[in-house]
């Protein structure tokens, strides 16, 4: 499925019908009261419920006065990230048979060999931005040792083409052959895959027009460029008067509630919370307006994501009041002429989630224990230094390791990060879910439910037997989770 797609929701209930137009003006009725609001649900109450909590009435409206400015790192140019996309045409009556001849360096992308040139140069420049946001290395490497890492990750990525995807599309290739010989496939087809092998794309997604096969890898280049530059300031309570980092962590808490009891989609509570982590970046909040500014962010993400989204008067019961309808859409207008409108450039760690669960076709209980692990990142403020493939990629490798498999180079292919690299964010996850308390978090309680394989309990489990911080994966010596582990 396209990272980009969504299923159609359903209709609520409480929705109205639109009426027909009728052929002719009927005069005008008489004006009717307006109809109350549907609420679909009931409010959700921060926690604890005292004076100075998220929930107190919102004062009189005031300007917020904006921060100081914040100089974040961005690429210079866009030739950091290669977007070289092949150019080679294709002539359906060019091949009769399918070409077995080439070489097997003729089987790899061009746009990746003409990159490789430049990516030791990427590679370094990467090392170092990643520095600029954590300076400290808490949830990164060394400079010298994250430029050592990115090297490896290259030669084993070069390895996995050699070694795993030639061989599968040669292999392939024969197979087409001898189907266009005993007249089950035509050879315009056979040479067609043989041409989408030959870019570098998977046949089988090619043939599927809704997953854009021949765009996909300039798509995610786009995405690697511009996920940095959606990034919020990992330092940004430095200069916040009355907010703190826990008031953070607790309306993220009451935001993943909100989002849960409306049944909305992954991305939109992503997004929301960027625009918070973005807009205070920016802007100087009280402590009374923290919980408006959640709201306004997840109305905004909501409308940016959603099919059918909550209304005005849906939000306004999801405080309970606390805010009014105006307030709400005035706080709209300043989060969004303060980010200057920019909220597509985000892109979050689900879209590369789907990308590496290539590696391990799509095994639906590591998909799940790495969701569960990625939104236990968003209650703590330190993962705010990493971009969203990084964290989609620290999931993906604990949940690996959680149910006993290995980073291979599948996964480093796919993830574009090496075990050495996740290994420091996945140890501060791992201190996450270890902390006493852990259990009324909300997000324990969401992913405890059957719905999500109990990804919570276990995950939690896991990390209470092996205390400690995670050491390189040795391949002969990593334990097969057993069925009673992986049922829970």
């Amino acid at each position: 499925m396209h990272p980009h797609f969504r299923p159609p929701l359903t209709k609520p209930a409480s929705t109205a019908p639109l009426a027909a137009r009728p052929a002719t003006q009927p005069p005008a009725p008489a004006p009717r009261p307006a109809p109350p609001v549907a609420r679909a649900a009931p409010p959700v109450a921060l926690v604890p419920p005292v004076s100075t909590t998220l929930s107190a009435p919102l004062p009189a409206p005031v300007a917020l006065p904006l921060a100081p400015p914040i100089a974040l790192p961005v690429r210079a140019t866009s030739s950091d990230v290669s977007m070289s996309t092949d150019t080679s045409t294709y002539a359906p009556g060019a091949a009769s048979v399918a070409d077995t001849s080439r070489s097997p360096d003729e089987l790899v992308s061009p746009s990746r060999l003409s990159s490789r040139s430049g990516q030791s140069e990427d590679s370094e420049l990467l090392a170092e931005l990643e520095m600029d946001l954590d300076p400290a290395g808490i949830v990164t490497l060394t400079l010298e040792h994250d430029i050592v890492e990115q090297r490896r990750m290259l030669d084993m990525c070069d390895r996995f083409e050699m070694q795993v995807l030639v061989p599968q599309a040669l292999a392939a290739q024969a197979e087409r052959q001898d189907l266009v010989r005993h007249g089950q496939l035509s050879a315009q087809a056979a040479a067609h895959d043989d041409e989408m092998m030959r870019l570098g794309l998977d046949t089988e997604e090619a043939r599927d027009i809704s997953m854009v096969a021949e765009y996909a890898q300039d798509i995610f280049d786009y995405m690697a460029c511009m996920e940095r530059e959606s990034m919020a300031n990992p330092s940004y309570m430095d200069f916040q008067d009355e907010v703190q980092w826990h008031m953070r962590a607790t309306l993220i808490d009451w935001l993943l509630q909100v989002h849960m009891r409306y049944h909305m989609l992954p991305e939109t509570l992503w997004i929301a919370v960027n625009l918070i982590d973005r807009f205070l970046s920016a802007r100087i909040v009280s402590l009374a307006k923290l919980q408006l500014v959640g709201v306004t962010a997840m109305f905004i993400a909501a409308k940016y994501e959603e099919i059918l989204a909550p209304s005005v008067e849906e939000f306004v019961y999801m405080t309970d009041g606390g805010y009014s309808r105006e307030e709400i859409l005035k706080g709209e207008r300043i989060v969004l002429s303060t980010l200057d409108f920019n909220i597509s450039t985000y892109c979050s760690p689900y879209s590369w989630v789907r990308r590496i669960s290539k590696a391990d076709d799509y095994d639906i209980q590591t998909r799940t224990l790495c969701k569960c692990l990625m939104e236990v990142t968003l209650l703590n403020h330190l993962f705010l230094r990493l971009r969203p493939s990084m964290i989609a990629a620290i999931g993906m490798f604990l949940a690996k390791r959680m149910l006993g498999g290995i980073w291979d180079d599948a996964f480093v292919y796919y993830s574009r990060f090496t075990e050495a690299q996740l290994l420091p964010g996945a140890n501060l996850l791992l201190e996450k879910l270890m902390e006493p308390g852990f259990e009324e978090q909300f997000v324990y309680k969401k992913y405890a439910s059957k719905k999500f394989l109990k990804a919570s309990i276990y995950a939690r489990n896991w990390a209470l037997r092996h205390r400690g911080p995670l050491g390189p994966a040795v391949p002969a010596a990593v334990p097969v989770a057993s069925e009673s582990e992986s049922s829970h």
